[in-house]
Formats: structure tokens, sequence, C-alpha cells
């Protein structure tokens, strides 16, 4: 079975290495289109000429890689799954829906899914049922 790539990309990016720093995939992506764009990421310098990135099958795959990261940014959980509401986070969340911001915007603000978002107000008794 494939896998689409943002979802590879982010399983990759989630996956421990022994000893070694989890980056996110943002900083991943930074460091793909530099090499893509023929920049060394670390000095900012160009990359030589003949260097193996220069080809162009190798510059057309980073720059896959690059658009699969930046998929991959999307497909991560948020870090606040299965945290609580404080007091001022709900009275926000109920301030933006009253205001009649749409839920994926309350959500992103929040740094919540739209399941969590529908969920809450409907425990506050705004919304019939949790979408």
């Amino acid at each position: 079975m494939l896998v689409p790539p943002q979802i590879f990309a982010a399983r990759i990016i989630r996956q421990p290495i022994q000893g070694a720093c989890i980056m996110s995939p943002a900083e991943a992506r930074s460091i793909v289109e530099a090499l893509a764009n023929g920049i060394d990421p670390h000095s900012g310098q160009p990359l030589p000429p003949h260097a193996a990135l220069s080809r162009p099958e190798v510059i057309q795959a980073l720059f896959l890689a690059s658009r699969a990261l930046e998929g991959a940014e999307r497909c991560l959980p948020s870090d606040k799954i299965g945290r609580g509401w404080s007091a001022p986070e709900e009275a926000r969340l109920l301030q933006a829906f009253d205001a009649g911001v749409a839920l994926k915007q309350i959500a992103i603000a929040h740094g919540r899914s739209r399941g969590a978002i529908a969920a809450r107000l409907s425990r506050l008794g705004r919304l019939a049922e949790a979408a």
C-alpha cells in the first residue's frame, strides 16, 4: 500500500532517532528548500556547481520533498490533544463563536482540531451536537 507523501514525511519526522534531536517539518523543509535552491543550509553559500545536488532529477526530488514536508506540517497532531481547557481559553472560544468566526478559524487560533472545538462548544451548550 502506498502512503501519501505528506503522511510518510510526518511519520519520519515523528520517529525518534537514537541520540539525535528531532526537528520539526518546518525546519526540515527549510533545509531541503535551501538545498533545492543550490544553497548550503549551514553556511548560506552556493553549493559547488558540479555537486550531485545540482542534477535536475535531484533538484526535482528535493522540491517534491519540500512539498511533502509542507503537507506533513498540516498532518502533525496538535500538542494540546487531551489537555483541559482553561477558563480564559473557554472565554476566548465563546467570544469567537458568538462573533460568528468559522470553527476552522477558531481551531487554528486555539491550536486544536475542529472536532475538539465543536465538542467543547457542544459541552458548553452552544452547539446542539458535536460536528
